[in-house]
């Protein structure tokens, strides 16, 4: 246990953990019931080209988010460029998708990627979802469809999405990149608007290693999808679209199988950690875990926090820097919003105020399989010690980094 900055590792303590507590582990699942659909594969030699544990992956995938079809991929960001690519079918180079100022760039870079533009939308202050009010400020002319993102597995308000979509004639995607398992209400995500995209990357709660995949109950939408895939190829064997070769191999579904048996525990004990985190961190002023709508079900694979300065008496960067320290990988999310990088830095001039705040304040905490009650209550400790000195730790901090002496 530590009890001033002089235990603390960023200023010469022992770190609190000899092996890293990170973000984002993976879950693995059973390995052995991994191995065992691996020697099937290979005794098979259908290693690629929508294979049997493809077509399983997909069945089980589908039926978790409540559509008829799931068209799986080798990751979430290729499902979004053919979904754009879909809505880019007719249009001009330009037209606009109004996208989140809060998401993974790999939105917004497949809306460029397509040749239209992204709009960045700002969010809701305390969820950091896209904001309906502003979604419907930004429409214009030349707007063509609407992508919102469930972030950390929270649902948009997908009603409102979807009346305002209609209204204006306009597509309506969803980056559901890590809400496999969650709910809107009692509906699964999964079959909301035209479609939604799921990511099986590494990090996310089912993996494939790298993979992805298009969801939705529209059935034209879903044919054109699979064929895209597949370099375009129809049913009857013949080059129907301009495609790509997006294929899930069979090695992919195997891990994301295996990793789709072992969901409901992940969940369970995703559950609890988040239930310790917020024990653990009721009592530490400024640093508030991201409260769900209880009306949702939520898988927890993320253990969101955001760090008020002034109630804390510290900076997020100032506590990430001290948790890293004890081998406590804590991510900043997001570090920028989108308007914010670069490559979209001076397509914007508006000042979007809610994710600019959020981006200052965010932070992710470990959990999943590998962190446990005890782990939680040492980060826990190490983050009531940074605030209960946070003046003191933000002064020695920028001592160490200028390389002079704390007043």
């Amino acid at each position: 246990m530590k009890h001033g900055t002089q235990d603390l590792a960023l200023f010469g303590g022992a770190p609190a953990f000899l092996e890293d507590r990170r973000v984002g582990r993976p879950n693995q699942g059973d390995r052995r019931r991994f191995l065992e659909r691996m020697n099937r594969v290979l005794d098979n030699e259908w290693l690629s080209n929508m294979g049997p544990l493809m077509h399983e992956f997909e069945a089980r995938v589908a039926e978790l988010a409540g559509v008829r079809h799931c068209v799986s991929l080798c990751n979430a960001t290729v499902a979004l460029q053919m979904l754009v690519g879909d809505v880019a079918t007719g249009g001009v180079p330009g037209d606009e998708v109004i996208i989140p100022a809060l998401t993974f760039p790999a939105t917004a870079h497949a809306v460029q990627w397509r040749g239209l533009r992204p709009v960045v939308c700002d969010v809701d202050p305390v969820t950091g979802l896209i904001d309906p009010d502003r979604v419907e400020a930004l429409i214009t002319p030349r707007t063509r469809a609407i992508i919102g993102v469930h972030l950390w597995g929270q649902a948009c308000d997908v009603r409102r999405l979807e009346k305002i979509a209609e209204t204006n004639r306009l597509r309506l995607y969803f980056d559901a990149a890590p809400a496999l398992g969650c709910t809107h209400g009692d509906t699964p995500i999964g079959g909301f608007g035209d479609a939604e995209v799921f990511s099986f990357h590494a990090t996310k709660i089912v993996n494939s290693f790298e993979g992805g995949a298009i969801v939705t109950d529209d059935d034209a939408l879903a044919e054109r999808m699979r064929a895209i895939r597949n370099f375009g190829f129809g049913p009857d064997g013949r080059v129907e679209e301009v495609g790509t070769n997006g294929k899930l191999s069979e090695a992919a579904a195997a891990m994301g199988v295996t990793s789709l048996d072992a969901l409901e525990d992940t969940v369970a004990h995703n559950h609890a950690n988040y239930e310790a985190y917020r024990a653990a961190l009721a009592a530490v002023p400024g640093v508030r875990p991201l409260e769900y709508d209880a009306r949702h079900r939520n898988t927890h694979h993320y253990m969101m926090v955001t760090v008020d300065e002034p109630a804390a008496g510290l900076h997020r960067d100032v506590l990430l820097d001290v948790l890293r320290a004890e081998n406590i990988l804590a991510q900043p999310y997001f570090p920028e919003a989108m308007h914010q990088l670069q490559p979209y830095a001076d397509k914007s001039t508006v000042a979007l105020p809610h994710a600019e705040a959020l981006c200052e304040q965010l932070l992710a905490l470990p959990t999943g399989p590998k962190v446990s009650a005890d782990d939680i209550g040492i980060i826990s400790d190490v983050v009531r010690v940074a605030v209960a000195h946070g003046p003191e730790v933000t002064a020695l901090r920028r001592a160490r980094t200028t390389g002079t002496a704390a007043q």
